[in-house]
């Protein structure tokens, strides 16, 4: 049996680990003495698809600070430790062996990519540890490898606050044929476990609402030049270019289909909906849109607090995104501790894998207001909130131009 030692806030416990960042609650204070407890975050801090990852990592921080400020489990003191996956699937494996391997953690935010994602589920499965992702759209990761015609759950453990790519690959689709009136689609993934999938459906439910694919094509990650591309896709008399990956890519292929004078919008999913993106991509990026999970932050009242602390903080990233989900993550895993302490006379279980398993059993039971709207789960660990919203490029900035509920 681990036993959670009680610690004073002064003297909390300091732990390090290969690729992580301890994260402080600056906010909090607490004169008596706590047990203190980790919510770790697994997303990519540096590299590639890092102005995401780090909204991930500072939504969940001031999901934290909140809880610690407002003491909303007396006796504990919640801490952040923030682990960096470079977007590679092997270091997300090994930073699930490091969040699961740390005997205060009781539950973790993330990551950001599907394909992590594919290789942290048994980790945390194993240690019986919650994992509750703000961005995964994958629909196997919830509903197995057949999810199109046996519907199976892998990990109980697994859980998410983004809907899925059947959704969103859909809800492109159709804002794309009735929508915008594209008739004729080339489709191109980066061939990872989000990207290609994303494509695929877009693929099968475009033909279905009554539209062409011209031509499909793959390119690399971490790819800079896409001469050949751009000559297929102007060849092919394509109107719409549908990208299924993320903006490190996307925005050097719109700005190179727009040099070689091809203008067509090029329209992608969540991946893509970044700031970055226009940055990357500058006037190039003019039209081009992109489907994300919820609806803006900005036109929730209840994230209008969230938003000013974000920008108040100065925090690096992109909270538009995921931030807001990835608030409303960390605050289930928190009222999930709550619930378990409650249940135990208001006392902090000794036994942190007795814990660990009450956590996963009270987040299935999660039904409460998020900032992001409301946050439970069905039978499969996927959010109900069903949400999207279709984004495009004007005047520089990403401007909602539909909302609605994925059917």
């Amino acid at each position: 049996m681990v036993i959670l030692t009680s610690v004073l806030t002064t003297g909390a416990l300091t732990l390090t680990a290969c690729g992580s960042r301890d994260e402080g609650s600056g906010d909090s204070k607490d004169n008596g003495s706590s047990t203190t407890l980790t919510i770790s975050v697994d997303a990519p801090l540096s590299g590639e698809n890092s102005t995401t990852g780090l909204g991930i990592q500072y939504g969940a921080q001031i999901a934290v600070d909140d809880a610690n400020k407002k003491k909303l489990v007396p006796g504990v003191t919640f801490k952040l430790k923030a682990y960096d996956d470079k977007a590679q699937p092997a270091t997300g494996q090994s930073n699930a062996t490091a969040i699961t391997g740390d005997k205060t953690s009781v539950g973790a935010v993330g990551p950001l990519n599907s394909g992590v994602a594919q290789t942290m589920q048994q980790v945390f499965a194993s240690a019986n540890m919650v994992q509750i992702s703000p961005s995964n759209t994958a629909p196997e990761l919830t509903q197995g490898k057949n999810w199109q015609t046996d519907k199976k759950r892998p990990f109980k453990t697994y859980f998410r606050t983004a809907t899925t790519d059947e959704l969103q690959g859909s809800f492109a689709a159709e804002y794309a044929y009735s929508g915008l009136k594209k008739k004729k689609a080339f489709v191109v993934d980066d061939k990872q476990t989000y990207g290609a999938g994303l494509a695929k459906i877009f693929n099968e439910k475009f033909k279905e609402f009554g539209g062409k694919v011209v031509a499909t094509d793959h390119v690399n990650t971490g790819d800079k030049d896409f001469g050949s591309l751009v000559t297929k896709i102007k060849n092919s008399g394509a109107d719409l270019l549908y990208y299924g990956g993320q903006y490190d890519e996307s925005s050097l292929i719109t700005k190179q289909l727009k040099d070689a004078g091809v203008k067509i919008p090029l329209f992608g999913g969540d991946g893509m909906f970044a700031s970055t993106y226009i940055e990357t991509a500058g006037k190039s990026a003019e039209g081009d849109l992109a489907t994300a999970i919820g609806v803006p932050a900005d036109t929730l009242p209840a994230a209008k607090q969230f938003i000013e602390t974000y920008k108040a903080k100065g925090y690096k990233g992109d909270y538009g995104a995921y931030g807001a989900y990835s608030y409303d993550a960390a605050t289930a895993i928190i009222n999930a501790v709550k619930a378990a302490v409650d249940a135990n006379g208001g006392k902090v279980p000794t036994d942190i894998n007795d814990l660990r398993s009450k956590v996963v059993d009270e987040v299935q039971k999660s039904d409460f207001e998020g900032i992001s709207g409301k946050v439970s789960f069905d039978e499969y660990g996927d959010t109900t909130n069903k949400q999207l919203t279709v984004y495009q490029v004007e005047k520089g900035e990403w401007k909602a131009v539909k909302t609605g509920t994925a059917k």
